[in-house]
């Protein structure tokens, strides 16, 4: 289905409407014709992809000498519901 186009009268979309959207959430492209005559288009939204861009946070995000040492034996113990 991912890809495909398929046509509607003004009608079945407004009665459908919800169906068509569970389509164009898979992929599929809806055109919308009015007395035979496209119109409009409905189509999954095109999320772009956020470019990541490695270092953005230097020198403001500091990580602690002793991050991975042992957690001491009273925290571990309300972690784990002895406490």
């Amino acid at each position: 289905m991912k890809g495909t186009t398929k046509a509607v009268n003004v009608h079945e979309a407004k009665t459908h409407f919800s169906k068509l959207l569970a389509a164009v959430a898979k992929g599929q492209r809806i055109t919308i014709c009015k007395d035979g005559t496209p119109v409009a288009q409905l189509g999954p939204v095109e999320t772009p992809i956020p470019i990541r861009r490695p270092g953005l946070l230097k020198g403001r995000v500091t990580i602690a000498d002793d991050f991975d040492a042992p957690l001491p034996p009273d925290l571990v113990g309300t972690f784990e519901g002895r406490l």
